[in-house]
């Protein structure tokens, strides 16, 4: 398992800095000494170890946000973490998109990856309310979804226009969300 390890971090470190379509198999491979069949023999395939890099970099995403007060602050220091990572968002972008196609890997993973997020965000946005700490006169549930929207539409925005600033957009609609003037 180290070897496969190694090669997860090297493509981490090739998306990062490159994104999924100046990242080839062949330049991962050769990075780690192996070739193109060497590291599908880890993965299975291109896409599965594009997935289990999103992985990866959602753990990542994760670590950044420990220590945040509530659910709404993880999310901006998420996004804040992001910006730092642009061929990882190219390469989330991309496999977001793909994923509603039939059959694709990437449509399980991110129909349980979404479930998972939303019911988080759910939850913690719930606390938040009963403390009077959010608004309450939106269900929390909808407020989850408008969340995660935002967040991927606003990276795909930024994407285009790396002049936009992903976590202030987000922290407004944090904002939004808590402020008492909300209500």
């Amino acid at each position: 398992m180290a070897r496969r390890a190694q090669i997860l971090e090297t493509a981490l470190e090739v998306f990062a800095s490159e994104g999924d379509r100046k990242a080839s198999l062949r330049a991962i491979a050769e990075r780690v000494g192996l070739t193109d069949t060497g590291v599908l023999h880890y993965f299975g395939s291109r896409e599965e170890l594009f997935l289990a890099v999103i992985d990866e970099r959602d753990q990542e995403s994760t670590a950044a946000a420990e220590g945040a007060a509530d659910s709404l602050e993880a999310i901006v220091r998420t996004v804040r973490h992001n910006m730092g990572v642009p061929g990882l968002v190219r390469l989330y972008v991309a496999m977001t998109a793909a994923a509603p196609e039939p059959g694709h890997p990437a449509g399980p993973y991110f129909a349980r990856r979404y479930a998972e997020l939303r019911a988080a965000i759910r939850t913690g946005v719930a606390v938040m309310q009963e403390d009077g700490r959010a608004r309450d006169d939106v269900d929390a549930a909808v407020l989850a979804h408008l969340l995660v929207a935002a967040v991927d539409g606003i990276q795909l925005q930024w994407l285009i226009d790396p002049s936009v600033d992903m976590a202030e957009v987000v922290d407004a609609l944090v904002t939004m969300i808590t402020s008492p003037a909300a209500r």
